[in-house]
């Protein structure tokens, strides 16, 4: 009986996967490192047709072509433009490019999957969102990933009814010489803040190093402090979240790990702790299992890649509406990293 039920869980589990099946036609702007490490696969897996992928080079069209033999290469943005059968295009380019490439997108009025960071001010990003309504683009989402990390997800959930006290995070790096640290790597941990605890307005920041930054924010109902900083090491790079509430503690690792301690009792401002012993328990929320080797315990599932993928592919296919990163959502993010440049 136990073998039958067994049987049957591990057959609807293949066959919910098999029955997982996208109609459109989809186009891939773009073929970089983070494409091909973090994005393509997840294409590749839920079996997002992909009928073009667009490159700057003849060359590396020749090696596309032989690498994705069902997919067409081509240096030419406006073939896929012109192709009725495309209902939804990827862009992950340079961030010096996205921003005019995105703007032909909703142009053509596709649906549009941009990677961050779409463009470099408010100003930028509120052309993008017009022309969204202008043109009438259905989709139109950017590639904030960690937004899409069921550990985020889940702390999100968990802290609404949550009386909030503070929260302190730390994204620490080593130098980062080919690009802007601002929008390219702490929009990452700006929009986490600004999508777990709303509007933020900066109460004091200090620049401690060229791309260094300690900074004090006031939300609706919590003040927290960050940490951003290019001046440590990337071999031991640190990611890290502790928003502390009225009841306890919660901590969120690397995105990999979520965790819940409950404070102990305080009783007419006294700590019970100093008065008796008071056992600490440490809950895991969720926790990648680096023992097990399937789809939620691989990095592009628990870095929220695999997530963000598919809620565009499905808003674009109409299957299911999952977007928690639309353009408009992104102005608070924008907004604060226009703070940071001013300095």
């Amino acid at each position: 009986m136990i073998q039958q039920l067994i049987d049957r869980y591990k057959r609807f589990r293949t066959e919910q996967y098999l029955a997982r099946t996208y109609e459109c036609q989809y186009a891939f702007v773009g073929m970089g490192q983070h494409s091909l490490s973090n994005l393509y696969p997840v294409v590749q897996y839920l079996q997002i047709p992909i009928k073009y992928i667009c490159v700057t080079s003849e060359r590396k069209a020749k090696l596309i072509e032989k690498k994705f033999p069902n997919s067409k290469a081509t240096t030419s943005i406006d073939e896929i433009l012109m192709d009725d059968t495309i209902k939804g295009i990827f862009v992950s380019t340079s961030p010096v490019s996205q921003f005019a490439i995105a703007k032909r997108v909703l142009q053509s009025g596709n649906s549009l999957f941009v990677e961050k960071p779409p463009c470099f001010s408010i100003q930028e990003l509120d052309r993008l969102i017009e022309h969204k309504q202008t043109y009438h683009s259905p989709v139109a989402i950017v590639g904030m990933q960690k937004r899409y990390a069921p550990a985020v997800q889940l702390l999100k959930k968990r802290i609404q009814n949550e009386c909030l006290i503070n929260y302190d995070l730390h994204y620490t790096i080593g130098a980062y010489p080919e690009g802007g640290a601002v929008f390219d790597l702490y929009i990452h941990p700006i929009d986490l803040v600004c999508y777990l605890f709303g509007k933020p307005e900066i109460i004091t920041c200090q620049k401690v190093a060229p791309t260094s930054y300690l900074i004090m924010l006031r939300h609706p109902q919590i003040i927290g402090t960050m940490e951003l900083s290019t001046v440590y090491t990337w071999e031991s790079a640190e990611e890290f979240l502790k928003v502390s509430t009225h009841s306890g503690i919660y901590c969120l690792s690397q995105m990999d790990t979520l965790t819940y301690e409950r404070k102990p009792l305080v009783f007419l401002g006294v700590p019970m702790e100093k008065i008796r012993h008071h056992n600490k328990i440490v809950e895991f929320l969720s926790q990648r299992n680096n023992f097990l080797p399937t789809l939620v315990n691989n990095q592009i599932y628990t870095q929220g890649f695999y997530n963000e993928i598919q809620a565009f592919a499905n808003a674009v296919e109409g299957i299911k509406e999952n977007v928690q990163s639309d353009l408009t959502s992104l102005r608070d993010t924008f907004r604060i990293m226009e703070e940071l440049k001013k300095l």
